[in-house]
């Protein structure tokens, strides 16, 4: 009985110790929990792929003739849809018909074993627009911006397609890719 007595008082004294330690533990445990939960959100779970031979799959880089495209493709991990249709349709740009197919209501959450159906179309190549004041393609490994111009069709005459701007962007280290000016040189990398 003497013991459980000082044992009671050592309690008591350490009481706000005991506390603070068994309160960061709860902070702790439900912080955990909270990441894994966010963690899953981001990051599905991976769904059991259907078997083998009960629908067509698409696994190679070559073009596919459109009476060839499979009617089913399985989502594998990290496909996206622009992967997909790259995959398919040798165009990423056809990404835009297998989410309307799918009646995808965001099409950037595909999961590892999910069915998509895919539909028949063409396959959808970019067109390069002459918005520029002066067609002339750029040659050379630098340019000297002129009034008016933007990264879009400085990419459009340097390499025939804009949404190469990026790589402008990138080997210029822009900071803000929407602010150029006239007289400043930009390196085209080739």
């Amino acid at each position: 009985m003497y013991k459980l007595k000082t044992l009671l008082k050592k309690f008591r004294t350490n009481e706000q110790t005991i506390s603070m330690i068994l309160g960061v533990l709860v902070v702790l445990v439900v912080g955990a929990l909270v990441i894994n939960y966010f963690r899953n959100i981001r990051q599905p779970k991976e769904t059991q792929p259907a078997q083998e031979g009960s629908q067509q799959e698409t696994t190679s880089q070559q073009p596919i003739k459109l009476e060839d495209l499979p009617t089913v493709y399985t989502v594998k991990a990290g496909d996206n849809l622009w992967q997909i249709a790259q995959t398919i349709y040798s165009s990423g740009y056809n990404w835009v018909d297998i989410a309307r197919e799918n009646n995808l209501k965001n099409p950037n959450l595909v999961y590892a074993g999910q069915e998509l159906k895919i539909p028949k179309a063409q396959p959808i190549q970019p067109k390069v627009s002459q918005t520029t004041k002066t067609s002339e393609p750029i040659t050379g490994d630098t340019y000297t911006i002129v009034k008016g111009d933007n990264l879009w069709q400085i990419a459009v005459r340097a390499y025939g397609d804009g949404y190469q701007w990026v790589k402008i962007a990138h080997e210029n280290k822009l900071a803000n890719p929407n602010l150029i000016h006239s007289g400043n040189i930009l390196k085209i990398p080739r």
